[in-house]
């Protein structure tokens, strides 16, 4: 039986499909395959079960979103016995080592019931670079952990703390996720892995990166998945954004959420655009009030599972 089961939700995946899986393949630490595919119309069904008839394929009968897929193979592999559940994008693949330099900073790790999630080092499709959303993930926490002074000493250690990284690699071991749970079905694509760091810390888990352990994210090396052409763009990405990082906030266990402060909140930040005059902030903010209005008892319901519930969002 594998200690590991990568789990890998698929949408129209056939772009990568083939170094993915044969990645996972040549792995010096066996591995178990569960894909969750959530509707693909490009083939990848068909030729993930022709080519790699190990991988054990659920077809969703919906397109469940990242979360929920992902919970549908997290309990699959649980059921099983799986000792390490390995979540990966279907637009990423490994190295041979990968999962062996994981395993060693896990069982070398002072007290590895602390950790929470274990992350590969990401690099981009070219395999020459960094991924630029990691890097910018790892740069947050430089002060901290000083990990760009240890690398330009060449004193680099096998593992390094940091606050978040994107759930594109992640490796969580099999109590974390009998203690913390799946992911929040609130989010259908979007936040889902800002929400779960944050239920690793209130829990007063870690999430430790590998240094020696490789792997490869091909996403698109920009902040934008899609470069914006108008103002107007610019400014519909931005509120959706804001929108999510208040509703990320909201479920974090580790906010003293209050829905009477902040339907106060809403409303004054909504005079006080209305008073000086900007129409448009004025109406973002009333849109806000609205769908908050009609989210705030979802949210405190999704928090009290998250902090309360034994194996959170999970059918275990």
């Amino acid at each position: 039986m594998a200690d590991i089961y990568v789990i890998i939700v698929t949408y129209n995946a056939m772009k990568w499909a083939e170094k993915c899986f044969t990645s996972l393949r040549h792995s010096s630490v066996p591995v178990k395959s569960i894909v969750i595919d959530n509707g693909s119309t490009d083939g990848t069904q068909e030729y993930v079960k022709t080519h790699f008839p190990e991988v054990d394929f659920i077809q969703s009968p919906e397109n469940a979103g990242f979360g929920k897929a992902n919970n549908m193979g997290i309990e699959k592999a649980y059921k099983e016995g799986a000792e390490f559940f390995y979540l990966m994008n279907q637009d990423a693949w490994i190295y041979p080592d990968s999962f062996r330099q994981l395993l060693d900073v896990y069982h070398t790790y002072p007290d590895n019931t602390q950790i929470g999630i274990l992350s590969p080092m990401h690099l981009d499709g070219s395999e020459k670079k960094l991924d630029l959303h990691f890097e910018n993930y790892l740069a947050k926490d430089l002060r901290n952990n000083r990990m760009l002074s240890d690398i330009y000493f060449n004193e680099t250690k096998t593992y390094y703390e940091i606050s978040f990284v994107n759930a594109a690699h992640w490796c969580i071991p099999r109590k974390i996720i009998e203690k913390v749970g799946g992911f929040n079905p609130y989010f259908f694509h979007g936040a889902e892995d800002y929400e779960y760091a944050n239920r690793i810390s209130y829990f007063g888990l870690k999430i430790i990166v590998c240094s020696k352990s490789k792997v490869i994210h091909d996403t698109v090396q920009s902040f934008y998945k899609k470069e914006p052409n108008s103002k107007a763009e610019v400014i519909k990405t931005a509120r959706l954004s804001m929108q999510m990082q208040r509703e990320t906030k909201y479920l974090d266990p580790n906010y003293d959420f209050n829905i009477k402060r902040e339907k106060k909140a809403l409303l004054s930040y909504l005079l006080k655009m209305g008073a000086k005059g900007n129409i448009n902030e004025a109406k973002f903010y009333r849109e806000q009030y609205r769908y908050f209005s009609k989210k705030f008892g979802e949210i405190e319901a999704a928090r009290q599972t998250s902090m309360t519930a034994q194996h959170p969002f999970l059918n275990l």
